[in-house]
């Protein structure tokens, strides 16, 4: 078996090897047209499928099938009619899971989008600017202030500070110089340089990341269950169905009453409404949940968050607020914090776009320095030098030169300070960015204290991952940030397990093994998310960037919060639109919800269905003939399983815990429950053969009351895990059920599309029902405590 690996990011160091050797000049036109034919566009290929494609898929599957042979069959049989109405419920399916899909076109036309649209490159010996997608390789571009990069590309000069954090994880901006490699899609903050283009398209790593969204897939649990549910059926109901056409040949039942009672069985064998239902279910739980500032853009997302029992999150912009803010000062003896904050505020920027300066000025303008200085002159940052400088005078007019940087070079222009070295190793071995500020007069310059800067964790990262544990859900930390600073932030949030070591990483780690993977490139997290998958557990992934799209679409529910990238939103199922993480927990509480509803249609609907062929089966035996009709049993679809589509707005009680789509204990329980239906059905059967002595005809009408009746008495016992009258039912599930009552007893009654039966008869049944679903109400209590089922 092949092994596959996590994939690890490097650190952000230059590259020594020697880049290609390319023409100062720049590539000749003709050059760059040959490598342009030969590698293709600098861009994203488009993966777009017709949308006639699209609707006619929706039409193949184990349901559809079903559906299209029945109308089929009534076709040949002249019953148009029935033909029709079973169209409808086809159309109705496949209408409903047309509009919630495309996703996957959608997050790539964002990573177009957030490309550059035009790049400047030397061609012809001559700087000119063309469509980035006109870039090749061995180009030379040029890096300017505010600007996106437009391809892989190795810098040969001048110097830039550079935000990959949508690509990287890494919070903090980078100096990149001569010799260090940068990405698509990265963002200019400061300075001019000369680049080398290395890949463009699909190969860079903005490329790769696309492709691994567009690859990225995992079957939704319910699909898995939606197939699983229909395959037993299918099995067993095919069986019956054979015995019954053996049966029913064997016997010399002509062919005119042979044909319709095997359409009549395929009929009863479907469970219609079993896919519009969790379509409608999750559709009105995400309605609420965008009430609680969530809005889900992948429906099966609302049902995945009652399974996720593990949730991977991206530490920055994520568990942290992707905002630099000075989180310690240490002044040196004879200076306080207001004093070393006011002098390296002086030797910031203003206005600019450095992230170190906007947090430096930020928090010494919440300071008072009572030694106010003016400042006279300001030397931006000297990436090669790693300095600020600026030039203050006084009240008394003396000046002073205040140097603010990293502490090697900052010492190196200073008198010596004992101290001052194990202050700064001290701050950086807990994760923090440290900067020295120096001030005085030129020959007497000394270190005045040190700023140390964070990316602090957002305010309710404690209270998620607290709420989460308590409901069963494990978080896990996986971001491509250093583990020295994953190690610190996992600490301030709670999450105080193991740290994944540097190195390779199996493909058969386990959540359960660590509590952060740090220095994980894009790649490395969607191989995590999958590995974990493999385990067998159910996956949700929080992130912000693009760096987090591939893994975000790869989870069963990718959750993008607030302040994420256009890429991510498009690749997550669900986004946060409001600050905060608050609306993960309220994902998962109302997934939990949702979970419950659709399961308690799901018994429903499998026990019905179990019941309809075998009472097909028992009347042939008993009667001779077939004891309900293929219009008998359009009715029962249209009264039984679309008017109990109403369940997915019941009142529920959710789980503790996440829940799990157990197709074989959903079956086990279904099957001895529709026993007892099928019990009821029998023994009313029973009663009107041969004590009421009624017709055929008559006798259908009796047996489709019954399995109506029948059937609203098991909604409302299986609707609760205790017993029915713990939670009162909504408004809808009561009208539903006087809509589905009123309609076969007018139908009984006044013997429309059947025989007459009389209100004595029907009382008596309405009566009985009642008095099974009050049995049934306390069988199944041993019977879902058995099959773990709450």
């Amino acid at each position: 078996m092949t092994v596959d690996t996590i994939n690890r990011a490097s650190p952000s160091t230059p590259d020594t090897t020697p880049p290609a050797k390319t023409d100062p000049a720049g590539l000749m036109s003709d050059e760059a047209s040959r490598r342009l034919q030969k590698d293709g566009p600098n861009a994203m290929p488009d993966p777009s499928t017709h949308p006639l494609r699209n609707v006619l898929v929706k039409f193949w599957a184990p349901v559809p099938w079903l559906l299209e042979f029945a109308i089929v069959l009534q076709v040949i049989l002249h019953k148009y009619l029935e033909a029709s109405v079973i169209a409808g419920l086809l159309i109705f399916n496949a209408a409903l899971a047309y509009f919630q899909e495309g996703r996957a076109q959608a997050t790539l036309a964002a990573l177009k989008h957030r490309l550059a649209l035009n790049a400047s490159v030397r061609r012809d010996g001559a700087w000119k600017t063309i469509p980035a997608a006109q870039v090749v390789c061995g180009d030379l571009i040029k890096l300017s202030l505010g600007g996106v990069v437009a391809a892989d590309a190795h810098l040969l000069e001048g110097s830039v500070q550079l935000d990959q954090s949508m690509l990287t994880g890494e919070s903090l901006p980078v100096e990149a110089g001569a010799g260090f490699d940068t990405y698509a899609g990265a963002l200019v903050r400061r300075g001019e340089a000369t680049a080398e283009v290395t890949a463009t398209g699909v190969r860079t790593k903005f490329g790769r990341t696309a492709e691994l969204i567009r690859t990225a897939h995992v079957v939704s649990s319910q699909q898995k269950a939606v197939l699983k549910i229909v395959r037993n059926l299918a099995f067993f109901n095919a069986l019956v169905i054979l015995l019954i056409g053996i049966y029913a040949y064997s016997h010399s039942m002509p062919w005119s009453e042979i044909v319709p009672l095997l359409l009549t069985s395929v009929l009863a064998a479907i469970p219609v409404a079993l896919p519009a239902t969790f379509t409608l279910a999750a559709a009105i739980g995400a309605r609420s949940l965008a009430k609680l500032g969530v809005l889900p853009t992948r429906l099966s997302a609302v049902d995945e968050a009652a399974t996720m029992d593990v949730l991977c999150s991206d530490k920055t912009g994520t568990l942290t607020a992707n905002k630099l803010s000075v989180t310690s000062v240490k002044p040196m003896d004879g200076f306080d914090e207001a004093h070393v904050l006011g002098l390296a505020a002086l030797a910031s920027s203003d206005g600019g776009q450095d992230a170190v300066d906007v947090a430096i000025r930020s928090a010494a303008s919440q300071e008072a320095m009572t030694d106010a200085l003016t400042l006279a002159k300001f030397v931006p940052f000297d990436p090669a030098r790693k300095i600020s400088e600026a030039t203050a005078t006084d009240p008394k007019g003396n000046q002073q030169r205040i140097i603010k940087g990293a502490f090697t070079a900052v010492a190196s222009l200073t008198n010596p300070a004992p101290k001052a070295a194990a202050i700064a190793d001290g701050l950086e071995k807990q994760g923090f960015r440290v900067l020295a500020v120096a001030a005085g007069a030129d020959g007497s310059i000394q270190i005045v204290g040190f700023i140390a800067l964070s990316d602090p964790p957002r305010a309710d990262s404690v209270s998620l991952i607290s709420e989460l544990k308590g409901l069963g859900v494990r978080t896990v930390m996986i971001t491509g940030d250093a583990p020295e600073t994953a190690k610190i932030v996992a600490h301030d949030v709670g999450l105080d397990g193991p740290i994944c070591p540097p190195g390779t990483i199996s493909d058969s780690v386990r959540p359960e093994d660590f509590a952060v993977f740090a220095g994980i490139l894009p790649e490395g997290k969607f191989n995590l998310v999958k590995a974990f998958q493999r385990g067998g557990h159910t996956i949700g992934m929080c992130g912000d960037g693009a760096n987090d799209a591939p893994a975000l679409r790869q989870a069963q529910i990718g959750i993008a919060v607030s302040t994420a990238t256009d890429v991510a939103k498009s690749a997550a199922g669900m986004v946060l639109t409001a600050p905060g993480l608050g609306g993960i927990v309220a994902a998962v509480k109302e997934g939990r919800v949702t979970f419950q509803r659709i399961l308690t249609y799901t018994l429903n609907s499998v026990i019905k269905k179990i019941v309809q062929v075998l009472l097909l089966a028992i009347g042939l035996i008993m009667t001779g003939h077939a004891v309900l009709t293929p219009m008998l049993m359009v009715i029962v679809m249209i009264t039984g399983d679309f008017l109990a589509m109403s369940l997915t707005t019941d009142r529920v009680r959710p789980s503790a815990a996440p829940n799990s789509w157990n197709v074989g204990r959903i079956t086990g329980v279904a099957v001895l429950l529709g026993l007892c239906f099928l019990a009821f059905c029998v023994g009313v059967m029973a009663i009107g053969k041969f004590e009421l002595r009624l017709g055929i005809e008559s006798l259908r009408t009796l047996l489709v009351v019954a399995i109506v009746y029948g059937s609203q008495a098991t909604i409302y016992a299986l609707r609760a895990r205790r017993y029915m009258w713990g939670l009162s039912p909504t408004m809808w599930l009561i009208l539903s059920s006087i809509a589905d009552i009123t309609i076969i007893t007018v139908l009984a009654n006044r013997g429309i599309a059947m025989a007459s039966l009389s209100m004595a008869i029907l009382g008596c049944e309405f009566a009985a029902a009642a008095l099974f679903g009050l049995i049934l109400d306390g069988i199944k209590i041993p019977i879902l405590s058995k099959f773990g089922i709450d």
